[in-house]
């Protein structure tokens, strides 16, 4: 064997290119990314007693305040040229970045970033994984629709939702699945409102998926405590009504509208394109006098993305960390799972257990038993002696 030739071979200066980014080696990379500042994706997740052994070590770092560390970290940059990325050990890069005071700033705040404690959500502490049960009240959603639009029936399935471990109920009277026509807000108050009251009487915490001003007010006042915008407060009157009622908001990406959404959506890579807009969002939440440990976000999975665009986005989803808010993730028996609806159960964990070793704080699943039971086993072990 040719040593010499494979270790040539594993440090070239620029890798195979793919038609979303090119990969370079650490010491190319840093020169490429002059002038445009990377994000950093942690990656080699670990937990448990190693991870605490690393963190010692200085080979990992705390993950967002959560018992995960992280040991490596990827790169992604944006030059004239299209999008870079390299993937590197903690040690080799903070090694690299010696002489360089100035990315070596940028690299250190990304850094902290990623390993702030979270504050607490929605009156949560985001230090272990929670779930939000999806209760749709619509006669229309893609994998439920009809089945819940009796209230007496949806309050059932919330308490329901509720025994079998979620934290959060997450009600919506507006399906958004692809090329589903709008209802007025009226019409998609009536169906959650008596829905809300009850499960909030009962002692439910609620959230409301709308993208209505007008819905998101009466659902507050009906007992709701948390606004799940798939529209990130980007609607008329919806940032000024999150900002007054200081109400705890999921901001959510979407390309498009659900009417059209997924006719031919385009990035240049979609976990980076998300996560720009995604900061954008939190910029303007920000400006309008929302605290940012009120925000979470969510990619948005199946909103205006192909089946590749979503496996990219879950596959990167530690980028989203380096906006310093807890990440929310709702993939359950969606489409780019493949099969029939009521065969997607399998696919949806798989999601969830990536997620949470990704460090993910909240799971948005329609399988709420499943889904406890799947990361209670995921988090026993990883930290099993």
């Amino acid at each position: 064997m040719d040593i010499s030739r494979n270790n040539a071979a594993a440090t070239a200066r620029i890798a195979k290119p793919t038609d979303d980014y090119t990969t370079m080696d650490l010491p190319t990379f840093l020169s490429a990314a002059t002038g445009s500042p990377p994000r950093v994706r942690p990656v080699a997740t670990i937990a448990g007693e190693i991870a605490a052994a690393a963190v010692r070590n200085g080979a990992a770092r705390w993950l967002a305040g959560s018992a995960r560390a992280f040991g490596a970290v990827e790169l992604l940059s944006r030059p004239p040229a299209g999008v870079i990325t390299t993937v590197t050990p903690l040690p080799a890069l903070m090694h690299a970045l010696k002489g360089e005071p100035e990315l070596s700033a940028t690299i250190d705040a990304a850094l902290r970033r990623l390993t702030e404690p979270r504050p607490k959500w929605a009156g949560f502490a985001l230090d272990r994984p929670l779930i939000m049960g999806i209760l749709n009240v619509t006669p229309d959603s893609f994998s439920d629709g009809g089945r819940f639009a009796d209230p007496e029936r949806a309050v059932a399935h919330g308490r329901a939702l509720i025994a079998a471990g979620a934290d959060i109920i997450d009600i919506g009277g507006e399906s958004t699945r692809p090329g589903a026509m709008p209802v007025t807000p009226d019409d998609e108050f009536a169906r959650i409102g008596p829905v809300i009251q009850a499960l909030a009487a009962a002692g439910a915490v609620i959230s409301v998926d709308t993208r209505h001003a007008s819905v998101m007010a009466r659902a507050l006042g009906a007992g709701a405590r948390i606004i799940n915008d798939v529209a990130a407060l980007s609607q008329p009157g919806t940032m000024a009504l999150a900002a007054k009622t200081r109400a705890p908001v999921a901001l959510m990406h979407m390309q498009g509208e659900p009417t059209t959404m997924q006719r031919a959506p385009r990035y240049d890579l979609a976990s980076l394109d998300i996560v720009d807009f995604l900061e954008t969002r939190i910029s303007a939440c920000l400006d309008a006098g929302i605290a940012r440990e009120a925000i979470v976000v969510d990619p948005g999975i199946g909103f205006g993305k192909t089946r590749a665009h979503n496996f990219e986005i879950l596959a990167r989803i530690g980028l989203l960390h380096g906006l310093g808010t807890g990440v929310l993730i709702g993939a359950s028996r969606k489409s780019f799972l493949g099969g029939l609806v009521d065969a997607r159960l399998p696919g949806s964990l798989a999601v969830a257990i990536h997620a949470i070793q990704q460090g993910v704080q909240i799971v948005r699943t329609h399988d709420v038993a499943e889904t406890r039971a799947a990361i209670a086993a995921t988090e026993a072990l990883a930290t099993a002696p």
